[in-house]
């Protein structure tokens, strides 16, 4: 029942399934995400299912091996497809799900960008790459549909919209309370008896995905700041994330919920004093970092999610896309404005010398840009069937995959780098 209490999940190259108190099991390391299931008097509670319908499978025999009750009641923390994946193994013996409503609705159409969300997901979890290409987000190990499983996901029998529901559940009590933030239909599953919370992805053990570079709503991290609060506000003894290790100990948990919550409110507080003192975001993403007493805490390395894209992402959900400057009102068109800058360079064969040289010092992302500038501007051209832009346009976008996959080398964020792997991949092939 030993629990570790912070450690460095990067790896993922163990399985634990762990009786962390009488009743109560945590399964890390046999999905992408975890699962706890819940001993009650006749039957088993179940947490969060974990990723793909073959990892489900893997999970009810683990379960099997350790308790002689069938599962008959599945809890969803929130409806993201890692937790929710693997409930069709339990399809046979389970006669309630239950989820929450989402507290904010999604916006009307956004079902209309189901395909260049989709692509960007693709690119951001790396999706038909190695596990030489990819890397762990930090999170667990990699999805299993990079290893052609496949979804077994069950709708929700309950849905709830309340704020509180406490029920008892064949003899288990459990409180299930509203708390948005990574989603907005999050929840928090507290086990009193046991002084179990489960704390969905509110919290990991990792800097969390205030933005995620797939696209989607805003994630509103003020609404999160406050639902870090009401999980500090219990007299948890264990702690139990959807992804990462668990943490044991009263005081031990609200030290590292306390600095979870920290991080989040130092991000948006200079976000919101440098936006109303005129910056820009571009001046605030780079000007922005985590102190040093928050930044070193190894649950809040930048791995998954990053600071600079969270300051652009508060930034666009407080003020929205024009930063102040009136050069950017009515912009020109960005091919035109390519070419242009371009000519005033001396002309692409001059851009392309330009980066070469840059990717020779090692100055990465100069060459990127440089590259992206010229491909746009080499597109038109290419428009009117000039052989020779055709050439230079090659030459534009070999060297814009090797920025491409430089970057990636020094990309902290496993996401950033699977981006840019991806799009580096688009352009070779």
């Amino acid at each position: 029942k030993e629990i570790l209490r912070v450690f460095d999940d990067r790896e993922h190259k163990s399985q634990e399934i762990l009786e962390v108190t009488d009743g109560v099991w945590f399964a890390r390391g046999v999905g992408h995400s975890n699962a706890i299931f819940v001993e009650a008097d006749e039957s088993l509670i179940l947490i969060d299912t974990l990723d793909t319908l073959e990892r489900g499978q893997k999970l009810r025999s683990a379960i099997e091996e350790r308790c002689r009750k069938p599962v008959r009641t599945i809890i969803y923390t929130h409806g993201h497809p890692d937790h929710r994946g693997g409930a069709a193994a339990f399809e046979d013996t389970v006669s309630e799900i239950i989820a929450f409503s989402a507290c904010k609705p999604q916006l009307a159409g956004m079902e209309r960008l189901s395909g260049i969300q989709g692509l960007r997901a693709r690119r951001q979890f790396g999706y038909g790459m190695s596990d030489e290409e990819a890397v762990s987000q930090g999170l667990g190990p990699r999805e299993g549909m990079n290893y052609g499983e496949h979804k077994g996901t069950l709708d929700p029998t309950t849905v709830y919209d309340q704020e509180l529901v406490v029920r008892t559940i064949d003899g288990v009590e459990l409180e299930l309370r509203r708390l948005p933030g990574e989603t907005d239909d999050q929840i928090a599953v507290w086990i009193p008896k046991a002084k179990v919370l489960c704390s969905g992805d509110n919290y990991y053990g990792c800097f969390p995905n205030l933005y995620a570079i797939r696209g989607g709503q805003y994630r509103d991290i003020a609404s999160w700041i406050e639902s870090l609060g009401q999980l500090m506000d219990y007299p948890a003894e264990y702690l139990l994330p959807g992804h990462t290790g668990a943490i044991s100990g009263q005081e031990h948990i609200r030290e590292v919920l306390g600095n979870y919550r920290a991080m989040m409110q130092y991000i948006l507080d200079e976000t919101l004093r440098g936006m109303d003192a005129g910056k820009t975001a571009d001046e605030l993403a780079e000007e922005i970092r985590l102190p040093r007493e928050l930044s070193e805490l190894p649950y809040l390395g930048e791995h998954y999610g990053c600071v600079e894209w969270t300051v652009r992402e508060i930034y666009a959900a407080y003020m929205g896309w024009f930063d102040g400057d009136p050069a950017k009102l009515h912009p020109m068109p960005v091919r035109e404005r390519s070419s242009r800058m371009i000519e005033l360079m001396g002309g692409e064969a001059k851009v392309l010398e330009a980066a070469e040289a840059a990717m020779d010092r090692g100055e990465a992302q100069l060459a990127l840009e440089l590259c992206s500038m010229a491909e746009q501007s080499l597109e038109t051209d290419v428009l009117q069937a000039e052989t020779f832009s055709q050439s230079e346009l090659r030459k534009a976008l070999e060297l814009k995959a090797r920025a491409l996959r430089t970057l990636a080398d020094m990309e902290t964020s496993a996401n950033g780098r699977h981006y840019y792997i991806a799009c580096a991949k688009e352009i070779e092939n």
